[in-house]
């Protein structure tokens, strides 16, 4: 993940270190899981900082997703039958592999969801999961949030103790 992630800090040479740090916890494959070790490590951020806007990063797709999903969805599968496919299939797939962890845990199930940095979870697929599960914004946006700065201190931890060997 570490090479892809430098790869993004390459294109964007001569950025300021927090937007690149923000542009990279705000994809989907990175998040945050990928932006705190390449801050800390290629831009040479502080591990504070690079927390600090990875978070920012990580949480602007989400507040997105969780207030605009719902039309977003709604508008292009009544237009599209190719989206109509893509999010039939994108819901499925996302349901198949939350759906015990909600249902058992509940907020709880999302916020582990979110917390432990993973591949295929993280604050994204949170997102997409409390649209399909119904968790009422608000609720998702605090859950999330808790799930993503949970995460953070976790890679911040892993990424300090690699970098100190």
């Amino acid at each position: 993940m570490f090479i892809e992630a430098k790869t993004v800090v390459d294109l964007l040479e001569g950025t300021p270190a927090e937007i690149i740090t923000m542009i990279i916890a705000m994809t989907p494959i990175f998040e945050l899981r990928g932006s705190i070790p390449v801050a800390i490590m290629s831009l040479e951020m502080s591990p504070l900082w690079a927390y600090f806007w990875s978070i920012i990063g990580n949480m602007l797709p989400v507040i997105a997703i969780v207030f605009l999903l719902e039309e977003i969805v709604s508008f292009l599968s009544r237009k599209f039958e190719f989206w109509k496919k893509f999010f039939d299939w994108l819901f499925a797939r996302t349901r198949k592999k939350v759906e015990k962890q909600i249902a058992k845990y509940g907020d709880w199930g999302l916020f582990f969801l979110v917390a432990i940095p993973l591949p295929v979870t993280g604050g994204w697929t949170g997102a997409l999961a409390a649209f399909l599960f119904g968790i009422k914004k608000p609720k998702a946006i605090f859950v999330i949030t808790l799930g993503i700065m949970t995460a953070g201190v976790i890679v911040l931890f892993l990424t300090i103790g690699a970098t100190n060997l």
